[in-house]
């Protein structure tokens, strides 16, 4: 860890507690330019945030305000701060803000754009969406050496407690040619899912370009991996790829040495990160600040046979988690520290290194859908009673 960052935590004392909070959205009234209301407005779209499943840890620099006002305006601040994780209808908004429901609808398209919202006002319901994943990645092509420095800062103060509730919001999969077919598990068998869909579109990495902004990207994989895909059709982009685009897609950063890893549900996720341990902010929180569960593990575990270990070091070298480490000149691997992606099995030169699915009293199953994740989010953050 940089020096800065350790002198940064000696300074500010972080506080990430989480009480038990109304789910109700606040009422503002009439938007007010006064200093003091703005203050107000930025601090209660930080609480609704933190209200959310995801969470939006509050820190006592308060950096998260500066995050949101790069991000906001005051006045999109003053809107967003007003919404919650339930959907609502643009005429209920209208009513409760106090504007006309045409003027109401053309503020939300505005902040749509954002990413400050999920639902669809042209539908005519939405919800408040959370900072990660959802604000922050829809800033990709907003990103900016301060906001990236910004960004830094509020993990570094606490934002990255973000990841310690459970469910983790995140889970791995392992690669896909690192495990037999019979064995993996339907949750986890990315090709077949993608066979399901008909669009599909990639994106940079927000983390490597956030990283490398910042001066500190320690690596030189792809940053053009973040594969999203849907049921339906979307109007055409330059970032579409067929079906074949994204299988080879998969491959490719199989090949390279890049973590599968997608929202932790059994149904109804629609992108697939391709992370490394040093930029990404999900294996960050294992690799840097120590939180053991940031990702929830893949329900596979490596293993390396001693008998025909070469001690060549190449699956250490492609583990992101640092679970493996030479032992009298042999592989071994910590299981504790596992995550189950395959990395070493698809790197390993020799064939010695192996993924197996943990015993049937060791699975365990992610959340069924979004719901289910975000009820059980909300109960173990003491959010929402059982």
């Amino acid at each position: 860890m940089s020096a800065k960052k350790l002198n940064r935590r000696d300074f500010i004392k972080t506080s990430a507690a989480i009480g038990a909070v109304a789910l109700t959205p606040a009422v503002f009234g009439a938007f007010s330019s006064s200093p003091e209301k703005t203050d107000e407005y930025y601090n209660t779209l930080a609480d609704a945030l933190n209200k959310l499943p995801n969470a939006f840890p509050r820190t006592e620099s308060n950096i998260e305000l500066q995050v949101l006002k790069k991000i906001f305006t005051p006045e999109e601040a003053w809107l967003c701060g007003q919404l919650t994780i339930e959907f609502e209808s643009i005429d209920s908004i209208a009513e409760r803000i106090g504007l006309s429901v045409e003027e109401t609808r053309a503020r939300l398209e505005e902040v749509s754009k954002k990413g400050c919202l999920w639902g669809s006002v042209q539908r005519g319901a939405v919800r408040l969406a959370p900072f990660i994943v959802g604000i922050y990645e829809a800033q990709l092509w907003e990103m900016d050496h301060e906001l990236a420095h910004l960004v830094e800062e509020y993990f570094d103060e606490g934002g990255v407690e973000f990841m310690r509730p459970q469910p983790a919001i995140h889970r791995v999969v392992p690669a896909q040619s690192s495990t037999k077919s019979e064995w993996i598990l339907p949750q986890d068998d990315i090709k077949a899912l993608l066979k399901t869909m008909v669009s599909f579109r990639v994106r940079d990495c927000i983390c490597r370009v956030q990283q490398e902004l910042i001066g500190e990207r320690k690596c030189d994989y792809p940053k053009n991996v973040c594969l999203n895909f849907s049921p339906v059709e979307r109007p055409p982009s330059e970032r579409d790829l067929s079906l074949e685009e994204a299988l080879a897609l998969i491959d490719e950063t199989e090949k390279v040495g890049l973590v599968h890893s997608v929202s932790n549900v059994a149904e109804g996720f629609y992108y697939v990160c391709n992370c490394c341990g040093c930029c990404c902010g999900i294996l960050r929180g294992i690799t840097e600040y120590g939180i053991e569960k940031s990702v929830a593990a893949a329900n596979y575990i490596a293993s390396i046979d001693p008998e025909k270990c070469e001690g060549c070091g190449t699956c250490a070298q492609r583990c992101h988690v640092d679970a493996i480490s030479p032992v009298d000149g042999k592989s071994v691997v910590d299981k504790d520290k596992c995550i189950g992606c395959g990395l070493c099995v698809t790197g390993c030169p020799h064939g010695v290194a192996q993924l197996e699915r943990k015993p049937d009293n060791e699975i365990i199953q992610p959340p069924k859908d979004f719901g289910t994740w975000e009820h059980e989010r909300l109960v173990n953050r003491g959010l929402k009673s059982i």
